[in-house]
């Protein structure tokens, strides 16, 4: 009876320090990777036997019995998602579980500001370590994605929009700009479009004056109204005489070195609005929503002209003569005082 007594008492103890050492692994922190940090990708379907053997195969938890044991204790085995995790730091088991539970995926967040350009974009997107600069500019290159908004387009400049967008870290390219071509497609909405139509101007058409309107001016105010000098200028047949389509057409061609020139406003470009009338061929830019909604609800104002006021806003005119005024107080005269000092 004594014998049996004892054996009992020494199973006891033995499951008791059985039980006492597994708790302890459960609640100790864990990093097993000597990288500052380790990716784990949990695929869409993945059983929890499968996502213990990655964890641990990557050092984030101990060994599989130590995740299916803290897996059973927090009781969310149906609630594990699939992404990609990124870990950084040792964790109990129970804050890794508690982290593939809330869907805590790593993401990368890119902002592609307003007016900027295919090209400018590519950049961006090869900074984030996302992909090549070309591969963004190969698939920026995929006019079936806005086939049915812009039948004629060659490229999809101007329809790529500007925002932050909220990315797995093995985004391509291709998956990215076309999250980009369905936010502008939603921004450019059908009252917009609508509002396009009742001006006579195409989907391209209004874009590509809303991609001038951005570059022309950052100041939300300012935006129907410039807007309105465009419209103005298109309606009676007046040149535009539009520097930042003459920019676009420089740097298509490897020929803008950051300043304009007066030579450059002869450069034979369908881009340079010095030399041909109406609208360039096509958007210059991305607009933002404020100035697509600006081209097509342009001001009710009869300007023709606007000048730099060199404080990021412009002074606007109906006549040469007022205009000339203008550019003597706001370019010549400031400029001078500036040089003298003043």
């Amino acid at each position: 009876m004594r014998k049996l007594v004892l054996l009992v008492l020494i199973l006891a103890i033995a499951l008791g320090g059985a039980a006492a050492w597994l708790s302890a692994r459960v609640r100790a922190p864990y990093k097993g990777f000597a990288a500052t940090e380790q990716f784990v990708d949990i695929p869409p379907g993945a059983g929890t036997r499968a996502i213990g053997d990655r964890l641990a195969a990557a050092g984030v938890v101990r060994d599989t019995i130590t995740f299916r044991l803290a897996l059973a204790l927090s009781r969310q085995a149906k609630h594990l998602k699939a992404g990609e995790y990124r870990f950084d730091r040792p964790m109990t088991p129970a804050e890794v579980i508690a982290k593939i539970a809330r869907g805590d995926v790593y993401v990368i967040s890119v902002t592609f500001p307003e007016g900027l350009t295919i090209l400018d974009m590519s950049k961006i997107f090869e900074a984030h370590g996302l992909g090549t600069a070309d591969s963004f500019v190969a698939a920026a290159g995929n006019t079936a994605l806005i086939r049915a908004l812009d039948p004629t387009a060659t490229d999809l400049e101007g329809y790529l929009f500007p925002e932050t967008y909220v990315v797995p870290r093995r985004t391509v390219a291709a998956k990215l700009v076309g999250l980009m071509v369905e936010r502008f497609e939603k921004v450019f909405t059908p009252e917009l479009r609508q509002a396009a139509a009742a001006r006579g101007l195409t989907t391209r058409q209004a874009v590509t004056l809303a991609s001038i309107v951005e570059k022309e001016t950052a100041k939300p105010e300012e935006r129907p109204l410039v807007a309105a000098v465009y419209s103005n200028r298109l309606r009676i047949g007046m040149a535009l005489q539009c520097d930042p389509t003459v920019i676009y057409a420089l740097a298509k061609a490897g020929r803008y070195d950051g300043n304009i020139h007066k030579a450059d406003l002869s450069y034979d470009s369908p881009y340079n609005t010095y030399r041909y009338p109406g609208l360039p061929p096509g958007p210059i830019a991305s607009p933002g929503k404020a100035s697509l909604d600006a081209a097509v609800h342009p001001a009710d104002a009869g300007f023709l002209y606007f000048v730099s006021r060199n404080d990021g806003s412009h002074e606007f005119a109906r006549t040469l003569d007022e205009h000339n005024r203008n550019v003597q107080k706001f370019q010549i005269q400031y400029f001078r005082d500036k040089r003298r000092g003043r």
